[in-house]
């Protein structure tokens, strides 16, 4: 265990709040005793008072440690089941039915950590829907941290990883085994781009999407944080886009303009539209044909931006 002074930690939770918004709860010291070891040994310091005064001094490199060191990226194939499913049932068919003439699909994941979740709706997309083959597919991923997106771009995964909900068949499929690991195929990594961001800070111009995924995120974020974080958010959907949360998370009492619809057991979030009340508009406007995940999927590890 280290040692760490009140007046340590106290600058620990400021300076992870200001670069992340992610509050640093008074029940954490915890994390300090299990993530800053590495980080002290990698840059020569013998406590986290020294620590704390490296930081002071302004070090870009040793505060980007310290932020990856204190924010932990979970995260698994097809994860939590219930959102695969209604995206294979209803969202994806309904997503691909409606950007048939403009042959388009953009889906962003914005807590993308080591890349599981997007390379998850790449296969699914190229198993189940073949159509898109041919279509201009942007398929982004963003993570605070840069050391996990330098890890998403490699598409380079341990048996531990592989083992958290990777489907057989899938394995079978889209990855070849390089000694103890397992790499994506050329096919659909080059499908998929990744670049950090962070979420709470001012976004360079981007696009609109189609899909959002922002899961586990918000939890960790103080009020005014996930107002701005969703609000932006919503910003960058398509008028008929989905926007998937943590299944703790939701947008109500925080920012308006976006209705709740379900199915298979699962709740998205889209934009609201003139008349929804009374059009009495199903839960999704087209549901997809009933399609079986291959055995091993819908692991039940959540995923996204987690604080221990």
């Amino acid at each position: 265990m280290i040692a760490t002074t009140d007046a340590d930690f106290r600058f620990l939770q400021q300076f992870l709040y200001e670069r992340s918004a992610i509050v640093l709860g008074e029940d954490k010291h915890y994390l300090l005793d299990s993530r800053l070891p590495p980080v002290l040994r990698r840059v020569g310091s013998e406590s986290v008072s020294d620590l704390v005064r490296a930081l002071r001094r302004g070090d870009p490199s040793l505060e980007t440690a310290v932020v990856d060191a204190l924010t932990t990226n979970e995260t698994s194939w097809f994860r939590d089941g219930a959102p695969f499913e209604a995206l294979r049932r209803h969202v994806l068919p309904e997503l691909v039915a409606e950007n048939s003439l403009r042959r388009c699909l953009s889906i962003w994941s914005a807590a993308a950590s080591t890349g599981q979740e997007l390379y998850s709706i790449a296969m699914l997309l190229d198993a189940e829907f073949p159509e898109v083959a041919s279509w201009r597919l942007d398929l982004h991923g963003t993570d605070l941290s840069t050391e996990v997106i330098e890890r998403a771009r490699t598409g380079r995964f341990s048996a531990l990883e592989i083992n958290r909900g990777l489907p057989a068949p899938f394995l079978v499929r889209y990855f070849r085994r390089e000694g103890a690991h397992y790499v994506i195929a050329d096919s659909l990594r080059s499908r998929v781009r990744f670049e950090q961001l962070n979420l709470v800070k001012p976004w360079p111009p981007r696009q609109d999407y189609d899909l959002i995924l922002l899961r586990n995120v918000l939890i960790y974020f103080d009020e005014p944080a996930r107002r701005r974080v969703l609000a932006a958010v919503r910003d960058h959907l398509r008028p008929n886009g989905y926007l998937v949360l943590g299944t703790a998370e939701t947008p109500r009492g925080l920012v308006g303009g976006l209705v709740a619809v379900s199915a298979a057991g699962a709740t998205f979030f889209r934009l609201e539209q003139a008349g929804d009340a009374a059009s009495g508009r199903p839960a999704f406007a087209q549901a997809g044909a009933e399609r079986a995940m291959p055995a091993g999927s819908g692991a039940g590890e959540a995923s996204g931006k987690e604080e221990g």
